[in-house]
């Protein structure tokens, strides 16, 4: 199969940015850490990462109109919670796409507790940091 990984707005900070919420890791090395599982699984993958609302939308245009990605793994960041954009072009795209958090969500402030994504989601991993990652795509696999 091949993936998409997509990262939202600010997690190209991870690793530098609140290290108790989100790790040490950076992105780049969460990133090699899921190349490497894609590659010794037969699935390939590519990433991507914005902090624009309108590219990540576009990003998901892009994926379904070319028919790129058998599936997407999404960690949108805040947008998460507000985004009806995104939550719209995932629903308008046929590829199933995994919503994921490195933290659990739910254990953290009230406003985090809301997504507009998860109803159009295949299915939400959350709280088990960079292995969230590759549990959503084993579980887009399933």
């Amino acid at each position: 199969m091949k993936f998409l990984v997509m990262n939202g707005v600010n997690l190209n900070l991870t690793g530098k940015r609140e290290k108790g919420v989100y790790g040490t890791a950076t992105l780049d090395e969460i990133n090699e850490k899921i190349a490497a599982f894609c590659k010794a699984n037969g699935d390939s993958v590519e990433f991507y990462q914005s902090n624009i609302e309108g590219e990540l939308v576009n990003k998901l245009h892009e994926g379904y109109l070319q028919r790129s990605y058998d599936g997407i793994i999404f960690n949108a960041g805040a947008f998460t919670h507000y985004s009806y954009a995104l939550r719209d072009a995932i629903a308008a795209i046929d590829i199933p796409v995994a919503e994921v958090h490195m933290s659990n969500v739910h254990a953290r402030e009230e406003f985090r507790h809301k997504s507009v994504l998860s109803e159009v989601c295949k299915g939400v991993v959350c709280g088990f940091g960079a292995a969230s990652y590759i549990s959503a795509i084993v579980g887009l696999k399933s």
